[in-house]
């Protein structure tokens, strides 16, 4: 049986990697490993059954890894007194009359961008052009279709495989699952239950209660194996999570940001309790950003603020800033947008597609170069060819909430037929109009 993103012998390399980002010594560890036969390269998740008999030296190995520690870095920290003496902090603002339409606009746009970015998952950019422009569709400007889809590039480049039957613009019939709104859900559901107390341990609690395994990947599945082997938080995160700095905490915040319209400290530090049961350093900045960009969308029409709202919550000299605001000033410097693409995937080429910082990166780009306009914004978030689904959900999760629900353009809406497709109690088939009304409830 393949235990997808939690076999030791596929988390060896990618631990090596992790460790080297943050200044550890592993050359040792590193030559037992390949002198062994194991990869130093990551390979793609579950690639390995193990026919070598490595699985107990790596078990050896990543024990090894995890007892060399934390290094100490100023400009990077995990505590929350930390961050925020550092952070710039952020100022609140009183909420519109709008607020209503601005919640509803969030949870259409993240479930639209989402939908957009499901069937392309894992094809190049090169691909999802091709595919694009073969169907009429480019510059991307509508959900993806076969329809009209040659048949050699159809083969060339296959569609996500689990979302082909539910995520072409044929086949769609209401928002199908996935993990990007999976995560937006149980977060409404902590925040009605334990409200601005929440704790990590609540999330923990949560995601036991109500998250099936199969359904959290990288950083969340190792965290979710940790809670079963009764690692307490933040040793969820550290203890053999080779994806601690990776995308996953940066899609489970915008909730906060939405139920702390205009408090964009309050949403921040809800995403950090979140994200800290998973991930460390950037990949919690991440979250934290994000909860404050949505907070800052709800209550401004300028993309810049929502932005520098975001950035005033996160470490400075942080990797995560400085991906952040590489990205924006590419989206203000007026080149090409080929060109643009050209220089993120120079700049981040080298780090994993679910990395945080190159999608980071890319939603910056997205959101300043569309200047906040919701279909753009989310058709280059989707064609810049990383974590397409999760970074059109964020993306669509701010424009929407900049735009409103009464102005989003109904062809991205109307086809999710106010519903979301779940495996969480209770929520399966959900109306987004209704978990619109239960965020509005926790805005005080």
């Amino acid at each position: 049986m393949r235990l997808t993103w939690a076999q030791p012998e596929d988390l060896v390399a990618h631990e090596l990697v992790q460790c080297a980002a943050e200044g550890k010594d592993t050359a040792d560890i590193a030559r037992r490993w390949v002198a062994a036969g194991g990869s130093p390269i990551p390979q793609a998740a579950g690639a390995s059954d193990d026919s070598g008999g490595l699985r107990p030296l790596a078990r050896m190995l990543l024990a090894e890894l995890d007892e060399l520690g934390p290094t100490d870095s100023p400009d990077e920290p995990n505590d929350l007194a930390d961050i925020e003496r550092i952070a710039a902090g952020s100022s609140k603002r009183s909420a519109g009359k709008d607020i209503a339409d601005r919640v509803l606009g969030g949870w259409l746009g993240r479930a639209a961008g989402c939908l957009l970015g499901k069937p392309v998952e894992k094809i190049p950019r090169a691909g999802i052009r091709e595919i694009a422009e073969a169907t009429g569709n480019w510059p991307v400007a509508g959900y993806f279709t076969e329809r009209g889809l040659p048949p050699d590039i159809a083969s060339k480049w296959p569609w996500n495989r689990r979302s082909r039957p539910t995520s072409l613009l044929e086949n769609i019939d209401g928002m199908p699952e996935d993990d990007d709104l999976n995560f937006a859900i149980l977060a409404l559901s902590l925040l009605e239950r334990h409200g601005d107390a929440l704790t990590s341990d609540d999330v923990a609690a949560a995601w036991l209660d109500n998250l099936p395994a199969g359904r959290v990947f990288t950083a969340e599945r190792a965290a979710y194996r940790n809670l079963l082997d009764a690692y307490p938080v933040p040793l969820t995160a550290t203890t053999r999570n080779p994806f601690r700095e990776w995308i996953g905490a940066q899609i489970r915040t915008d909730v906060y940001g939405w139920a702390h319209p205009g408090d964009p400290h309050v949403a921040a530090r809800l995403a950090w309790q979140d994200a800290r049961l998973s991930h460390t350093r950037n990949g919690i900045y991440g979250a934290m950003f994000v909860a404050a960009a949505c907070s800052t969308a709800c209550v401004t029409d300028d993309v810049e603020e929502v932005i520098a709202a975001g950035l005033a919550v996160v470490p400075p000299r942080s990797r995560y800033t400085a991906a952040i605001e590489f990205g924006a000033q590419l989206g203000n410097s007026g080149i090409d947008s080929e060109a643009a693409l050209d220089a993120l995937h120079r700049e981040f080429g080298q780090l994993h597609w679910v990395h945080v910082l190159n999608n980071a990166a890319l939603i910056a780009y997205s959101l300043t170069v569309a200047g906040g306009q919701f279909g753009p914004a989310i058709g280059v978030a989707v064609t810049g060819g990383w974590d397409t689904d999760s970074d059109g959900a964020t993306v669509g999760s701010i424009c929407g909430a900049l735009t409103g629900a009464e102005r989003l353009p109904a062809a991205w809406i109307a086809p999710l037929q106010n519903r979301i497709a779940s495996t969480l109690p209770g929520f399966d088939g959900v109306a987004i109009t209704d978990l619109a009304k239960r965020t509005l409830g926790l805005v005080k």
